[in-house]
């Protein structure tokens, strides 16, 4: 390649005094530079059998990217939630925005680079870009596979910075019962979520889409029974699970039962026979906390924790991963029935 350069070495600022910045920066530019220098070697190399083409037009027989989204959601969006379909209209949507509605084998994966690069210039994190990429993958893959394509998938090549060093933080013990203070304070709807989630370790969605039914007050333990609705499906299958409600939780159920509505919803404000709108009530419950506490702690910061303070009373993790509807992680796990909410509730009494 000297040839075609004025200098025998390339040097530039990446100005940056990250050295994390400097190292995914580095990764992205060395690829760019191999992308361009491997198209000038194609372009001075004679193209082989050239005369057993029939067409100019090599695209004639491949979808373009908005095809490909519609056989995707025609065929994998049969009874998937709006956030599945909003997901994968959005993610496209993205890639049309910066590098064009192009056909699906016209993309390179020095342009998948370069829109790898545009996500992390919006702001968004690792894990963030990579979902983006996973969804992205997943239906370029299944329009190549149902048309009998013989091309490789530009998304599937592109280096994707690591997610090991995003850290999700936990919130301390002490913070979680300023924070509990304070909704009793305000005593209303969108503190009884707090309340509620930052002694369940429920996900924010599976709270927000409860059922006034799912509460049980009236009994030996009351404890909340973790379904799937029509309107927020669960993560997984452990998801589905009982909890007992202790101190703050029972606190705010009780709040939500005696509040006096004709809903069925347990925060009405945000669910529907429709829709649960948990990415709503993220955005209002994140507000709040950043104005109260001015550290960047967020909302899900008490699953986080909720795990770390079992552990701080040596909870059994076969109990924690009930409890907060973990994935099981030996088959063993999945046999017989679990404990019992006598069991459970004995270990959400030692939370601190």
């Amino acid at each position: 390649m000297k040839s075609y350069y004025s200098s025998d070495r390339i040097s530039f600022s990446l100005k940056t005094k990250s050295y994390s910045s400097a190292l995914r920066m580095t990764k992205s530019v060395s690829q760019r530079l191999e992308d361009y220098w491997l198209g000038i070697r194609l372009q001075n190399m004679n193209i082989p059998s050239m005369h057993l083409v029939k067409s100019n037009d090599v695209d004639n027989d491949s979808p373009n990217l908005s095809d490909a989204l519609q056989l995707y959601i025609r065929l994998k969006g049969v009874d998937k939630s709006k956030t599945f379909l909003r997901t994968a209209h959005r993610n496209v949507e993205y890639i049309i925005k910066v590098l064009g509605n192009k056909s699906i084998q016209s993309y390179s994966s020095s342009e998948a680079g370069k829109f790898r690069d545009w996500l992390i210039e919006q702001g968004m994190s690792n894990s963030t870009v990579k979902r983006v990429f996973s969804s992205v993958r997943a239906i370029i893959n299944l329009s190549i596979n149902e048309h009998g394509l013989n091309i490789s998938n530009p998304f599937s090549k592109v280096y994707l910075p690591s997610i090991n060093n995003e850290i999700r933080e936990s919130i301390p013990t002490e913070i979680i019962k300023h924070i509990q203070s304070s909704c009793r304070e305000y005593d209303d709807d969108l503190r009884w979520l707090i309340a509620l989630l930052s002694d369940t370790g429920m996900r924010l969605g599976e709270g927000v889409g409860l059922l006034k039914s799912d509460i049980n007050l009236d009994c030996e333990i009351p404890h909340i029974r973790l379904i799937p609705h029509p309107w927020r499906r669960l993560k997984t299958k452990g998801s589905q699970r009982y909890i007992p409600l202790t101190k703050e939780s029972e606190w705010a159920c009780k709040r939500i039962l005696e509040h006096n509505n004709d809903s069925l919803f347990a925060f009405p404000r945000y669910t529907s026979q429709n829709q649960c709108n948990a990415n709503s009530a993220s955005a209002a419950l994140n507000k709040w906390m950043k104005e109260k506490l001015l550290n960047g702690y967020v909302i899900h910061g008490f699953r986080h924790s909720f795990r770390d303070r079992l552990r701080a009373v040596e909870c059994p993790s076969e109990i924690i991963d009930q409890l907060g509807g973990w994935s099981l992680k030996s088959v063993g796990q999945g046999y017989g029935k679990g404990y019992d909410l006598s069991v459970l509730k004995k270990w959400m009494l030692k939370l601190s």
